[in-house]
């Protein structure tokens, strides 16, 4: 079977696993469950998920500014709406990637919206496979095998190597060249040669980047606090800590790109690590609905109105 097909079956693999466990656990058990909703920390939610979005626009909108890319924070915080909607729906918030359209109407170009979003992208898994070491490491040492740790670990370390390459011009010239000599295609040469200088333009200083990924972390943090309240309206008993491990794992288990916004495979690992907490499968299965309606659904329903919006406005890329 060729590449291009298995592409198009594995959403469907990672949609029909999210109707699977919908089913096997019981509608009716799982909608019982959400009417019966503390609607005080579900408010508690409802403000940490808009600090949530908030943040998140910041931390790009942070290195756009240093890109010398002058744009609002309002309209940066409608094009994260929109760009997150576009990820929401697509493996691996690939999808997201649309936000360098929008972003070329405020003084940027392909190459500076690029490094934007790789390095933006590069954040988030930095982020999270810190977090994942930190909190594994002072927490469960003892409970984590030497395999883990490893593999752990060495991905941890092909990132780091990636991101100091992707950083240096001088030492991702050679590479980049050799790519851009041998599977490049000719009429596209001269383009990818404009793309590769502008990506390395106004790149900001390391100090910026610090400053960055530490708001990456922030949002982060915020994010896995916000689903907490939403598990203690749900009445999951669990203490923040092995919750927030469980959280960072199964999000680092969605960013592999082969269902739509890791669904299915996300509430797998959930119901699997939540159950050796004695947390029952519904209510975790539940928890994930309401996540998911909070903070992808709704959020998206905003996000399309001011697509439709952008076609009448300058919002429209």
């Amino acid at each position: 079977m060729k590449w291009k097909n298995v592409k198009k079956i594995l959403p469907i693999i990672g949609i029909g696993l999210f109707i699977y466990l919908l089913i096997k656990l019981d509608i009716t058990k799982i909608f019982k469950e959400i009417a019966n909703i503390n609607g005080y920390y579900l408010l508690i939610s409802l403000i940490l998920i808009f600090i949530f979005f908030i943040t998140q626009t910041l931390k790009w909108f942070v290195l756009a500014r240093k890109q010398k890319i002058k744009i609002p924070f309002k309209d940066a915080f409608n094009i994260n709406l929109i760009s997150s909607f576009y990820g929401f729906v697509t493996p691996a918030k690939i999808g997201s990637i649309i936000r360098i359209d929008y972003i070329k109407k405020y003084g940027g170009d392909t190459g500076k919206g690029l490094n934007n979003f790789i390095i933006d992208k590069i954040f988030d898994l930095t982020s999270l496979f810190i977090l994942v070491i930190g909190f594994g490491f002072i927490f469960y040492a003892n409970l984590i095998t030497k395999n883990y740790w490893i593999l752990i670990f060495s991905l941890f370390g092909i990132i780091i190597l990636f991101s100091f390459i992707l950083y240096k011009k001088e030492i991702s010239r050679p590479l980049l060249k050799f790519i851009h000599r041998v599977l490049v295609p000719k009429k596209l040469k001269e383009r990818s040669k404009e793309l590769f200088d502008s990506f390395y333009k106004d790149m900001p200083s390391l100090g910026s980047l610090f400053f960055v990924f530490a708001l990456n972390l922030i949002n982060w943090i915020v994010d896995y606090v916000a689903i907490y309240f939403i598990a203690l309206s749900l009445g999951i008993e669990i203490d923040y800590i092995p919750f927030l491990v469980i959280m960072i794992i199964s999000t680092l288990v969605a960013q592999i790109p082969i269902t739509i916004n890791g669904l299915g495979t996300r509430e797998l690992t959930q119901i699997s690590l939540f159950s050796l907490f004695g947390v029952e499968s519904v209510k975790v299965f539940s928890m994930s609905i309401v996540n998911m309606t909070l903070t992808n659904i709704i959020p998206a329903i905003f996000a399309i109105a001011l697509i439709f919006a952008g076609k009448k406005k300058d919002l429209n890329p």
